[in-house]
């Protein structure tokens, strides 16, 4: 099996675990000049296939299928996307592809499931939370739930998700999600059986919510990486501002206080550009198998 993971490229600017909400706020860079939409949607599909397949298909990869595994995610996504007219302008995908790399490089979490693997169909959309990570010790395996928004407006980003959280922290919506959730894991990934008993029907959710984690993940344009070209201190300065007083709104929002929360921010310079960068590799990609 040839190693999946790729090598990091956004960096961390700001970290902060506690208290909860967390925050880490995630920069692309520039080069030459110009905001990285290029490099950072390379990045992006080549964190396809772990992202979209199940884990015995990234088990069997190799040389001899790379190409073809590499198809094969792309479509699953690509066809989700074109098949529903609303998915097409929304470009989800890419706001989950960020929050996947995010928690895999930031906090070494392990993605339990692939909701799009999983979707319902090609006309159908993809429901239920945006990741389904975990995080493993030898005591205790942590659930991570995950919320996207993908904006070019942080106040509605952060409006949207704060709505989310709320309906997805029901105890009808959690017992629904998490029956779900246990019918798709796939039983050759070494913590299956560790996840079916702590989303087990019998389980009591108090017991759940002691080891599990909302991680969001909130993209928007930014006035600061607009007004840039390079790293510099006074971006810095700018940045840490900007993204502190965003996590400062999202705080003061009604959030569940029994559960912890991480706020993934990732400021943008340009939204249509990044969009249109993924889109034309995504389209090569999803066509290297015909």
């Amino acid at each position: 099996m040839l190693s999946r993971i790729p090598e990091p490229l956004l960096d961390v600017r700001v970290h902060q675990v506690d208290p909860s909400p967390g925050l880490t706020a995630l920069c692309a860079g520039y080069e030459f000049g110009e905001w990285r939409a290029a490099q950072l949607a390379r990045h992006l599909i080549e964190w396809l296939p772990e992202f979209a397949l199940t884990h015995s298909e990234l088990q069997s990869l190799g040389a001899h299928n790379l190409a073809s595994l590499l198809a094969r995610a792309a479509q699953l996504i690509y066809d989700t996307r074109t098949a529903n007219p609303h998915l097409r302008d929304r470009r989800g995908e890419i706001g989950e592809l960020l929050l996947h790399i995010a928690v895999r490089q930031v906090f070494d979490t392990l993605p339990a499931i692939s909701k799009f693997y999983f979707k319902d169909s090609v006309n159908g959309t993809v429901k239920g939370f945006d990741a389904v990570h975990v995080v493993v010790s030898a005591s205790r395996l942590e659930l991570w739930l995950g919320e996207v928004k993908l904006k070019v407006d942080v106040a509605e980003a952060i409006r949207e998700v704060v709505a989310e959280i709320d309906a997805h922290t029901k105890r009808d919506y959690l017992r629904n999600e998490f029956a779900l959730i246990s019918n798709k894991i796939d039983p050759a990934w070494p913590h299956a059986e560790r996840l079916g008993k702590l989303l087990h029907k019998n389980t009591p959710l108090d017991q759940v919510f002691d080891c599990m984690a909302i991680p969001v993940m909130l993209t928007f344009e930014s006035p600061v990486l607009q007004s840039h070209k390079e790293i510099s201190d006074a971006f810095r300065i700018a940045f840490e501002a900007e993204v502190r007083k965003h996590h400062k709104t999202f705080c003061g929002k009604s959030l569940p206080d029994n559960i912890r929360i991480h706020l993934f921010l990732f400021p943008m310079k340009d939204k249509k550009t990044l969009v249109e960068e993924f889109d034309r590799r995504l389209e090569a990609c999803q066509l290297i198998g015909r």
